[in-house]
């Protein structure tokens, strides 16, 4: 990143702040540009007598130890005479996730869900691979290009659990532990301490979020946050599941969304779920694969095709169902009880043409 005069960090004077694209807790964010070079960027400022001045500085200090590119960018920092903290990030033109679902009319389509899943997914498991617990997953906070990449952003509320577990009272105190309530996961809200699953909680609800257009919706009113809070610290349900979803999507989102913590799953097996791993290539290879062997180039073939293709083992394997291929080809990873649990789920999936989900 420090090699690439792309993303050097701009002199004192050598650059001008423009109009407003957001504010928050912290203080407020604006286009900028670099007069040397006319490059586009972002800074993030905020006042020393701020409250939020803590979580700029806390994310700056996350970001500048991490190079990925599923991560925004920092470009640097600035510390002007007037004790205000200046923050230069990478310039993400397309914008916030929830500025992007509200433009293509409040929903993404189920393929595209899965798609921007994938790639948090890879932010995710960078970041936990690290040390470091995001806190704060939601779509606001996921930023697009306009060539489609997906970077995980605002790490104000991140947490790096290898550090802060050897610090007294991190678990504990509430204070400590910040994030947007209606995205939390129930162990933190209890203020039971806080892993790296905390955040697929959040992504379950980042992925409901891009499919309704709307919060997580845990069937209390509006105008009743604290009820919302309660349902999710100390209930046994979880958030409303979207309508139009598929079994498989919503089969990846129990998995997301267990309230046990200690079977949620991870990262690293998230991604090898077919919601995000290529169900869609499964299913369009598949159908490739017929046309090649099957589609009779005369009316030679035909005679072949008849002979052939109803009694081998091949054609058995393509009536298999894709999923249930999915899972041959593949391990599951998980506990001895998933694997269990795979096992049975094999069963049922070579009589039913439907993903089964497993709750």
């Amino acid at each position: 990143m420090g090699g690439n005069c792309q993303w050097r960090c701009p002199l004192p004077g050598d650059w001008v702040r423009g109009k407003l694209v957001g504010c928050g807790s912290f203080g407020s964010v604006h286009m900028a540009m670099a007069k040397s070079t006319g490059g586009l960027f972002v800074v993030k400022s905020a006042q020393s007598d701020e409250v939020g001045l803590q979580a700029l500085l806390n994310e700056v200090n996350i970001l500048e130890t991490l190079n990925s590119p599923h991560i925004v960018k920092c470009i640097g920092k600035e510390i002007s005479r007037e004790h205000e903290c200046h923050v230069f990030m990478e310039y993400m033109a397309g914008g916030n996730l929830l500025d992007v679902v509200d433009t293509f009319g409040g929903s993404l389509e189920e393929e595209v869900v899965g798609l921007y899943t994938k790639k948090i997914l890879l932010g995710l498991k960078y970041l936990h691979e690290n040390g470091i617990v995001h806190c704060d997953l939601k779509c606001k906070n996921v930023l697009l290009s306009s060539s489609g990449d997906v970077k995980l952003a605002d790490f104000g509320s991140a947490k790096r659990i290898k550090d802060s577990r050897s610090q007294v009272g991190f678990a504990d105190s509430w204070q400590n532990i910040g994030g947007t309530p209606l995205w939390m996961a129930p162990e933190v809200m209890r203020n039971e301490g806080l892993d790296f699953v905390s955040d697929i909680w959040s992504l379950g609800c980042t992925v409901i979020e891009m499919a309704t257009g709307k919060p997580p919706n845990w069937d209390v009113e509006v105008s009743n946050p604290m009820a919302a809070i309660m349902k999710i610290a100390c209930g046994n349900e979880r958030p409303r599941f979207p309508r139009k979803f598929s079994e498989m999507g919503l089969d990846f989102l129990a998995k997301c969304l267990e309230r046990d913590h200690r079977k949620r799953w991870r990262a690293e097996e998230l991604l090898k779920h077919p919601f995000v791993s290529g169900e869609n290539d499964i299913m369009r290879n598949l159908r490739e694969e017929e046309q090649a062997s099957f589609s009779p180039a005369s009316v030679l073939d035909i005679g072949i095709y008849d002979e052939v293709g109803s009694d081998s083992e091949e054609a058995d394997s393509r009536r298999t169902n894709p999923f249930t291929r999915w899972f041959h080809e593949r391990k599951w990873i998980g506990t001895p009880g998933q694997q269990h649990q795979q096992q049975q789920l094999e069963s049922q999936f070579e009589s039913s043409e439907i993903w089964i989900t497993v709750r």
